[in-house]
């Protein structure tokens, strides 16, 4: 079977969302999942998107996305950072996740980016090893820090 892997358009989201729910789910995390279709093409295809993404297809059908932004390092520079990467479970250990993963760090490269960063929950050791296979680093010393609209509306109203 062919696997095509093409930059993502506006006619893809609907696929998108729904890889974005599978892997949601596949973390026990789907009922975090507020993002609406609205949402992703108006942050994804305005004058400024905010995010930009690879899709793979397989006879017409989107398996697989990576779905990526620019961050830029104070001390580094610009960096792509790959928010999401998911392949439909049923497409797996197929070869299809590196064909993607490798195309993401083409446009890395081709982009003149300092690098590529992700982040992987600590108990997903089949990520993990994938990512190793790349002799990525994976760290422990970095903790994530966030803020919820929810949160920021608190703190702001209290100002």
């Amino acid at each position: 079977m062919i696997t095509i892997i093409r930059q993502g358009v506006k006619e893809d989201l609907p696929s998108v969302l729904q890889l974005i729910k599978e892997l949601a789910r596949y973390e026990n995390s789907e009922h975090e999942v507020t993002i609406t279709l609205e949402d992703l093409e108006k942050d994804g295809f305005g004058d400024h998107p905010n995010y930009l993404f690879l899709v793979a297809v397989q006879n017409q059908e989107i398996i697989g996305i990576s779905f990526y932004w620019i961050r830029y390092s104070t001390w580094k520079g610009k960096f792509l950072f790959l928010e999401d990467f998911v392949i439909k479970e049923e497409y797996r250990n197929q070869g299809i996740g590196s064909k993607l993963f490798e195309e993401t760090i083409k446009i890395c490269k081709s982009k003149g980016m300092n690098g590529m960063f992700w982040q992987v929950l600590d108990w997903n050791e089949r990520a993990i090893k994938f990512y190793k296979k790349y002799d990525a680093d994976i760290s422990s010393k970095w903790l994530n820090g966030k803020l919820t609209k929810k949160q920021i509306e608190q703190i702001s109203s209290n100002k």
